[in-house]
Parts: C-alpha cells; sequence; structure tokens
C-alpha cells in the first residue's frame, strides 16, 4: 500500500534504561527511510516523548496520508490492545480560537514546525471550542469521525496512554537476505533481525543501516551497511573471504563458489580481488617507479610491463614482489654486536650493558671520570663521564678557571691559611689583612672613602656603592659610580645635550704663570724630606713586628685604591701603639 513495507509483529525491545526496562514493541513498519515502531507502555506525553529520544528518534510526525496508512496497519494488528498511543503533536501553553489556525489548529510537531499536507482531528472545526494549552494528542479508530482512518483526539498531556508511536530517520537501508530457493537446505534457514532502535523479528521487507541479522543454523552473523554517498546497503562483516554462498551469494561483489566445500569469491579476468575477500576492483596500471617502493629495474624499455623491482640494502622485497620489508640485522648468526643489539629501519644500532660504553665496534669497561683530571686540590666524579673539581675548607674554584682553587672568606673574620713549617708566614683572601698574627680580618673599605658622594656598603672581601644622584650611574649598584667613560660623556654633553657654553666674561683660556718666590720653594722641599723620612721609619718598624707575613700580604692587594687602604690601615694602628 504506497510503498508501505510491512515489517510484522516485533519481539520485546531491551533498550538498557532501567526507566524503560518494560518497554514492549507491538509493531513496526518502514517507508522508504522512515521507520516508526508502535510501543505498549502507560505514560503521560512527555515520558512518551523521553522514551522515543532515548533509543535516538522522535514521537511520530504525521504529515501526510502514508504516515496515517502506517498507523492504520500498526493499530489494526494490535486490535486487541484498545489504545490511543501518542503521537508527535503538541498546543503550547495558552488559549486561542482554533478556526483562526492553520489545519494543525495552533499546534506544532516535536520537531518544532508545523508543516503537514495532513490533518485527521476527531471534532470537526465548528464544533471545537477554543482550546486552551498545554494539550498533546493521541490517535485512535474508534472515532466515527474518520471511518477506517485514525482521528486526532485532544489530551491533557499529563493523562496517562496506553502506548506512543516512534519515528526513526534513516539516510540507507538494506533489503533482507536474499537466500537461493533452490537449495533444500538454504529453504530452512531462518534469521533474526535486530534494528538500531531496539526492535527485533524474522519478517522484514526492508531494515534500515546499522541493523544486524542472525543466521543460527550457520552461526553467521551481518550488518547492514552503505558506503558513503550511496542510498542502498549492504550485508556485511568484519571478517575477511566469503560466506555460505547460498545466503546473499556469500558476500560476493561477483561470484562466489563452494564446490571445494569453503565458500570463495571470484571476480572477472580483468579485475582483482580486493583485501576483503569479497568485492572486485579493476586494476590500473602504474609505472613501475609507482609500483615499486624503492627501485625499478626495467629489462625491455619498449615493454614497460616487464620490470623487477629492488629494495635498499637492510630491505627484501616482500611477498607482492613491489613492497620492501626490514630485515631484522639482530637475528643474524652470529651477531652482529658484541653485547646489545638493536634493529632499525634498514640498518642496526650496537649498544652496551651499564658500565660499558662502545669504543671502535667493542664495549670496553668505563674509565674513573677523575682519570686524568687536572683538578687543584680533588676531583669528584658526577657520573660515568663527568665530574667536577673541589677544593678544600676556606678556598673556592675560581670563577675563570674552575680547576684552580682560591682563598674564600664569606665572614668578617677567617682564620689565616699558614705554613705549618713557617708560622709567621700566613696568607688572607683578597679584602682582608692579617691581624693578631693568625686572623684574617675584613678591610672595611668604606672607611677608606672608596665611595665618595655615595653610600658605601662593606662586604667580606670586597664593598660596593649605591650611587648617589649626582654620580654618572645614579641608583646604581657599583665600585665606581663615576667610571671614566659615564664622566667623559658628561664632559662632552652626554645623550645629545649640548655641551655648557663659558660665562660671558669669565677669562678663557689657560690661567697665566706668576713666579714662585724662593722661599716657598725650600719650605716645600724641608716638608717633602721630612716626609719621606718619617715613612721610612714607620715601614722599618713594621717590617720588624709583621715580618714575612706582611710582605706577602702585597700580593692581595690587587688595585692602587686597596694598597692605600691597607697602608693607611697599618700607619693608623702604628700610631695608636705610640
Amino acid at each position: 500500500m504506497l510503498g508501505v513495507l510491512l515489517l510484522g509483529v516485533l519481539a520485546p525491545a531491551g533498550l538498557g534504561i532501567s526507566a524503560l526496562a518494560q518497554l514492549l514493541s507491538r509493531g513496526s513498519q518502514c517507508v522508504e527511510h522512515e521507520c516508526f515502531a508502535l510501543f505498549q507502555r502507560r505514560s503521560n506525553f512527555l515520558d512518551a516523548s523521553r522514551a522515543c529520544e532515548s533509543l535516538q528518534g522522535h514521537l511520530m510526525t504525521v504529515r501526510s496520508s502514508v504516515a496515517a496508512d502506517v498507523i492504520s496497519l500498526l493499530l489494526s494488528d494490535n486490535s486487541g490492545m484498545n489504545s490511543r498511543p501518542w503521537i508527535g503533536l503538541k498546543l503550547p501553553q495558552g488559549c486561542s480560537d482554533p478556526g483562526h489556525f492553520d489545519p494543525l489548529r495552533g499546534f506544532q510537531w516535536v520537531t518544532g514546525d508545523n508543516q503537514t499536507s495532513y490533518s485527521r482531528w476527531a471534532r470537526p472545526i465548528d464544533q471545537a471550542a477554543p482550546l486552551c494549552g498545554p494539550l498533546c494528542v493521541t490517535v485512535s479508530t474508534a472515532t466515527n469521525a474518520a471511518p477506517g482512518e485514525p482521528a486526532w483526539e485532544e489530551q491533557q498531556c499529563e493523562t496517562e496512554a496506553d502506548g506512543f508511536l516512534c519515528e526513526f530517520h534513516f539516510t540507507t537501508s538494506c533489503r533482507p537476505l536474499a537466500v537461493d530457493p533452490r537449495d533444500l537446505e538454504a529453504a530452512h534457514i531462518s534469521s533474526t533481525y535486530n534494528t538500531p532502535f531496539g526492535v527485533s523479528g524474522t519478517d522484514f521487507q526492508t531494515l534500515p543501516v546499522g541493523s544486524s541479522v542472525e543466521v543460527k543454523p550457520l552461526g553467521l552473523e551481518l550488518v547492514c551497511k552503505a558506503q558513503p554517498g550511496t542510498s542502498e546497503g549492504h550485508w556485511s562483516r568484519e571478517a575477511t573471504g566469503a560466506w555460505n554462498c547460498n545466503v546473499e551469494n556469500g558476500g560476493c561483489e561477483y561470484l562466489c563458489n563452494q564446490s571445494k566445500g569453503e565458500p570463495r569469491c571470484h571476480c572477472p579476468m580483468d579485475t582483482n580481488l580486493q583485501a576483503d575477500g569479497r568485492s572486485c576492483i579493476k586494476p590500473v596500471a602504474k609505472p613501475c617507479n609507482e609500483v615499486c617502493e624503492h627501485f625499478c629495474v626495467k629489462h625491455d624499455p619498449i615493454k614497460p610491463d616487464e620490470f623487477t623491482c629492488m629494495c635498499e640494502t637492510g630491505y627484501k622485497l616482500a611477498a607482492d614482489q613491489h613492497k620492501c620489508e626490514d630485515v631484522d640485522d639482530c637475528a643474524q648468526e652470529p651477531n652482529p654486536c658484541p653485547q646489545v643489539c638493536v634493529n632499525t629501519k634498514g640498518g642496526f644500532e650496537c649498544r652496551c650493558f651499564d658500565g660499558y660504553e662502545l669504543v671502535d665496534g667493542e664495549c670496553v669497561e668505563l674509565l674513573d671520570p677523575c682519570y686524568g683530571s687536572d683538578c687543584e686540590y680533588q676531583c669528584q666524579p658526577v657520573n660515568a663521564t663527568e665530574y667536577r673539581c673541589i677544593c678544600a675548607e676556606g678556598f673556592k674554584p675560581k670563577p675563570e678557571d674552575p680547576h684552580r682553587c682560591e682563598m674564600f672568606c664569606s665572614a668578617s673574620s677567617c682564620p689565616a691559611d699558614c705554613d705549618p713549617n713557617s708560622p709567621d708566614f700566613c696568607l688572607c683572601p683578597e679584602g682582608f689583612i692579617l691581624d693578631e698574627g693568625y686572623i684574617c680580618v675584613d678591610i672595611d673599605e668604606c672607611s677608606q672613602g672608596e665611595c665618595l658622594h655615595s653610600e658605601c656598603r662593606n662586604l667580606p672581601g670586597s664593598y660596593e656603592c649605591i650611587c648617589g644622584p649626582d654620580t654618572a650611574l645614579a641608583g646604581q649598584v657599583s665600585k665606581d659610580c663615576d667610571p671614566p667613560t659615564a664622566v667623559n660623556e658628561l664632559e662632552e654633553g652626554g645623550s645629545g645635550e649640548p655641551p655648557v657654553s663659558p660665562t660671558p666674561g669669565s677669562p678663557t683660556g689657560p690661567p697665566s704663570t706668576k713666579p714662585v718666590h724662593s722661599g716657598v720653594l725650600i719650605g716645600i722641599s724641608i716638608a717633602s724630606l721630612s716626609l719621606v723620612v718619617a715613612l721610612l721609619a714607620l715601614l722599618c718598624h713594621l717590617r720588624k713586628k709583621q715580618g714575612a707575613a706582611r710582605a706577602e700580604l702585597e700580593y692581595k692587594c690587587a688595585s692602587p685604591a686597596k694598597e692605600v687602604v691597607l697602608q693607611h690601615v697599618r700607619t693608623d694602628r702604628t700610631l695608636q701603639k705610640f
């Protein structure tokens, strides 16, 4: 009837949802790519809608007489049910005159639209009173409004109906399994089909894509599949090769042969059997350099089809004589490596056990990483190949030469490094001075005016200046807040500043020279001579008191500024004793 394909009465469907555990399918039919199913379960409109959605569908829409015929067939096959099932038609909340609306009288499908070419209300429009939603619709054949056709009746949505109709849409479908009737054994083959929306049965005219079938006598399970862009599906399975040739031609695209017991698919002479063992494809002639994975060797330039494929070193031809597969070099005898062999694509790598290293193809035991090191004090291994130099207490590695050590003190005073054979010969770190014979005391450079016009901060063995606002490096930390380059820039104007022009009227050029009185020259000479004599006497006194330790300290003072500071400290302490 108008392409309606009767699918028959179906068995209960297991949905796997606890709320729908007792959902019972009373029948199902398909029209082209639409399938409809009648379910028996007392439920209100909302529960029925959710049940259909859980099966990847929705409540049925009746947009044409074809859909109405489907409902008639489903209800006639279940005359004992006496149900008025829900369909997917609902009036939103509110009141209105039904005479002013389209054939749906203001109702809408659950799909959100009101498109239809068919309507069949139980009450004529002239007898219909104003309606107030929300209202929902059931269908029934037990009315006099439309004999032989199911009529639509408005119901309160909270009312419980005996069942509901679901609709499912599919893009492609398969015919039931084709069984060869000439075979007596095949005539007794029965199949059980299962649809994607949870109903099953044995009597089908068509099934949507995704349906499965079980042929129990043969232990065969197939699935309805479709290639992208096609509208007709076919029965297939994951396993390769043909199945019983009496069922769907064994799945073969061309010919199925079971004369030798095991079914096999065959293709025409100009085609090749595909990897699935059932479909055929016509080969396309390709140049040999496209057929061979690595190299192609032609035997005759006039005959391009006659060639041989070859592989690179470390590979061998595969069974198809076209592709190349790796040779496991590590499986060869004897093993190409002395200890551990790791196979790679086209080659292999030799490795050694822990504690060994590969040298000229042999695994040799690792040497102590400190062997041959030039550490001044002591060598400490870091790992199997690296080491580091460490220094004795009171010393640290030199930053510019980490293999050598230099004295180091992080406090204001530290014990001196004295020669045990010559106790008077002691050394102090840079920036410290020997005091009380065996103690190195930090030199307070800040007390010597190192940071002129800036804040000075004394550090163990050093100092730093926080440059003032009137210095070239204002706000920075440095040992010289007026370096020569910065001073030159300031003198030259710096940063594009124009040079300061002399004040008008002020004298320019070198100062004028005037003769110096001879008495002044004699006084300056006498004062200078007295100062030299005093300094010589002071140095002799210090030499006798400190001995060799004081002389050795001179190499620690790397800059002229520190020599002056050291000299001042010595002079102050000598004068205090006098």
